[in-house]
C-alpha cells in the first residue's frame, strides 16, 4: 500500500460510503451517532487513509463497537467473506521469507502494517461473528499469540455449520480463499 494523500473528492466519497454502511448496519452500533464516529476520524488523516485502504481492498469497513475506556471507535472489516484483496497471503514476512518456491506476493502482518491496521484477534473475531454471518466459504488470518507462531504455526477463524471456529496452519501456508480482517482503532 502507497501512504498517499487522498483528495477531497476521495474523502468525500469514503465518507458517503461509510455512512451509508453505518446507517444500513444499525444492529453492529446501535447506541452510536455518525456524526461523532466521522467528526473524529476527519481529525486523523492517517485513519481516513487507513480506512480508504481497508475499502480498497474491499473490505467494507464499519463500526462495531466504542471502547469506553480508551474513547475509541472500533472499525472492522464486514465483508461477508474475508476480502478480495487481501487473499492468497502467507502469515508474516518470516513465513514468506521462509517459503523456498511458489511465495505469494505478500504477508497479513506486513500488509496490515502499511495499511495501518491490526489483524483481530481471537476474541475481536469471536465479537464480529456475534453482529453477523462472516467467512462462511472463505478463513482469515488471526494475530497469533507468541507461543504458536515460535512454533512456526498461526491461527485463522471461520464460520461454518453456524459455528465459529479456529484453527491452526503453518504460517507459511496460503490459500485463494484465506485472507485477513483488520481492525482499525479511531
Amino acid at each position: 500500500m502507497k501512504s498517499n494523500t487522498l483528495s477531497a473528492e476521495q474523502i468525500r466519497e469514503l465518507a458517503a460510503t461509510l455512512k451509508e454502511r453505518f446507517e444500513k448496519n444499525r444492529n453492529r452500533h446501535a447506541s452510536l451517532r455518525w456524526e461523532e464516529v466521522w467528526n473524529k476520524v476527519s481529525s486523523d488523516p492517517h485513519k481516513i487513509t487507513s480506512l480508504y485502504h481497508m475499502e480498497q481492498t474491499e473490505g467494507q469497513p464499519d463500526v462495531i463497537g466504542y471502547d469506553e475506556k480508551k474513547s475509541e471507535y472500533l472499525f472492522c472489516d464486514c465483508a461477508p467473506e474475508s476480502p478480495k484483496g487481501r487473499r492468497s497471503v502467507c502469515y508474516d514476512h518470516q513465513a514468506l521469507e521462509s517459503r523456498k518456491e511458489h511465495k505469494p506476493k505478500h504477508s497479513a502482518t506486513a500488509m496490515a502494517a502499511e495499511m495501518g491496521i491490526a489483524l483481530l484477534t481471537e476474541a475481536e473475531y469471536q465479537q464480529l461473528q456475534q453482529l453477523g454471518e462472516f467467512d462462511l466459504k472463505t478463513s482469515s488470518w488471526l494475530h497469533t499469540p507468541e507461543d504458536i507462531r515460535s512454533r512456526g504455526g498461526a491461527i485463522f477463524g471461520d464460520k461454518r455449520f453456524g459455528r465459529t471456529f479456529i484453527y491452526h496452519n503453518g504460517a507459511e501456508s496460503y490459500y485463494a480463499a484465506r485472507g485477513f480482517r483488520g481492525i482499525l482503532r479511531v
